[in-house]
């Protein structure tokens, strides 16, 4: 007899042994009894929980001898024969290769003709979504008004992507995901029957890996027996499959946690020479620190955590709080996102592990604020201290604390107050001459001031005690300085001490007597181009 693997074998053929799918197996089983089941059914959910499988139950249960019944023989030549896959009355069509009209319109055709030797013509159609939109259009009349002996079942892992026209003539069943103790408690059944020894934690991580898909823990159990010589266990899973099991990743990180960065690097450097790939170590430690995270979170279902609780060392759980869980959870995920983009995704992962010996200390802000609140509240009721001053015990009450804002307008009212009452500094009273004019030149040069150009233009100083009168060399100089009235006023106060009046006047020529016989023999002497020569 030829080999069978394991999915095939031990397909269901009842509805009773389909596991996982209790909602479903309990209203097909309900509908099949009371003769109330439609003519078209839409099972959809991931792959390899049974969508394939309870159709063809179906089918069996309609055209059984004995039946409808939810029970099928499975030995009369309906039954045998839909098992077998050779039933003329049970159509099975695979729709990811027959998505054209043409295929949907055969289907129209045959409709027409009643089953050969059932009780109903039943179409079996896998992975619907496939089909193309005219195809579904051309379906849509047929589905809603077949005739009484034809009967569809779609299946699909995408109901999405089924037109709502579609999924409104069909009676829908989701099918979900089979626990990972099903898996397991399945898993276990199978070796008992083959007379195979297999570890409790071999079988746990087959189921793990399974993912909630019955026909993927097969197909994985089978691999895994070819290598086994008739024994499984985790070492030979982990040292074929090249993966690193929980108990390298519980002292991967005990070191961690004992900044032992040396001997981490170390293990890990053994870890990717023992043939386990950069990326499959990556999850490992990603998935461990799940598991510790929802640990932490009092979550302890096996199922959940993907692992097995007693595998997990106490002394990393108790090592880190959740905040730093869910950081190094995420720095691992993203890393397997980067690595695609580095020139070394083994350099990455050594530089993630020396990361890691920084764990303990690592805080977000919003952390940060809140020991900073809590410290500062701290600091405030630690200031209400209680002084006993007699034998009566009697605590002084400190001094109210003003706000900040108080303090301060009341230090500005008393700097203000000050300064109205300090008498101004008096300046001594110099006298001013050109000397004094000098000097002031030299100060409005260095204060960038421009004052100075104007004081320069002055060429002669008369100080009267109460008054003071500056001579300008220039009209010009004598009106800018006009101008500048009260800001001299304002420079000879600061500087010299003087409170007169200021007093600005331009420097006149004396006039000189001209003789007209001068004037006579100056001209002759310019005619000549000559000079006069006096004795």
């Amino acid at each position: 007899m030829a080999y069978e693997v394991t999915a095939t074998r031990r397909r269901p053929q009842l509805f009773d042994t389909l596991v996982g799918q209790e909602f479903v197996v309990s209203t097909i089983k309900n509908s099949i009894e009371s003769g109330r089941f439609a003519h078209a059914y839409l099972f959809s959910g991931p792959r390899g929980v049974g969508k394939t499988s309870s159709a063809r139950i179906l089918a069996k249960a309609l055209n059984c001898e004995k039946g409808p019944t939810p029970y099928p023989c499975g030995v009369c030549p309906s039954c045998r024969e839909i098992t077998a896959g050779n039933s003329t009355d049970v159509i099975e069509i695979d729709g990811a290769s027959n998505t054209s009209v043409n295929d949907i319109r055969i289907i129209k055709d045959e409709v027409l003709f009643p089953p050969q030797s059932s009780r109903y013509k039943i179409y079996i159609i896998d992975e619907v979504h496939m089909l193309s939109t005219s195809a579904f259009n051309a379906l849509l009349k047929t589905i809603e008004e077949p005739p009484s002996y034809v009967l569809f079942i779609f299946a699909t892992t995408e109901t999405h992507k089924v037109p709502a026209t579609i999924r409104s003539r069909c009676q829908q069943f989701n099918f979900q995901l089979i626990p990972l103790e099903t898996i397991k408690t399945v898993l276990k059944e199978t070796v008992d029957e083959m007379g195979i020894e297999a570890e409790d934690d071999a079988l746990f991580w087959i189921a793990k890996e399974a993912t909630g898909s019955m026909r993927d823990a097969y197909t994985l159990f089978d691999q895994i027996l070819s290598f086994s010589e008739g024994t499984i266990t985790l070492d030979k899973i982990l040292k074929k499959l090249g993966i690193a099991g929980v108990d390298s990743i519980n002292t991967l990180i005990q070191h961690v946690c004992d900044n032992q960065g040396e001997q981490a690097l170390v293990l890990l450097e053994q870890l990717l020479d023992s043939g386990i790939s950069v990326e499959q170590c990556i999850k490992d430690i990603a998935s461990y620190f799940r598991s510790l995270l929802l640990i932490k979170r009092n979550i302890r279902s096996e199922s959940i955590l993907g692992m097995q609780v007693h595998n997990i060392s106490d002394r990393v759980i108790a090592s880190y709080n959740e905040e730093q869980l869910e950081a190094a959870l995420h720095y691992f995920l993203q890393l397997y996102k980067d690595i695609r983009y580095s020139i070394s995704p083994r350099f990455e992962l050594e530089l993630a592990v020396s990361r890691l010996l920084n764990l303990a200390n690592m805080a977000s802000s919003a952390t940060l604020v809140k020991q900073i609140r809590e410290l500062k509240g701290t600091l405030t009721d630690s200031s209400e201290i209680s002084v006993n001053v007699s034998p009566v015990k009697k605590a002084v009450t400190p001094p109210p604390v003003k706000p900040v804002r108080q303090k301060l307008e009341e230090k500005e009212q008393e700097q203000v107050i000050q300064k109205n009452i300090e008498p101004e500094p008096v300046v001594k009273r110099e006298h001013i001459d050109q000397q004094t004019i000098s000097s002031l030149i030299q100060k409005m040069a260095q204060q960038r001031d421009s004052a100075g150009l104007l004081l320069h233009q002055v060429v002669k100083v008369e100080d009267g005690g109460d008054s003071l009168r500056l001579v300008f060399s220039s009209q010009y100089a004598l009106d800018s300085a006009k101008e500048e009235m009260k800001r001299f006023q304002k420079m000879f106060f600061e500087h010299c001490g003087f409170n007169g009046s200021v007093v600005f006047d331009i420097d006149k020529p004396e006039e000189k007597e001209v003789k007209e016989d001068d004037t006579v023999i100056q001209t002759i002497a310019n005619m000549f181009r000559g000079e006069i020569l006096t004795k």
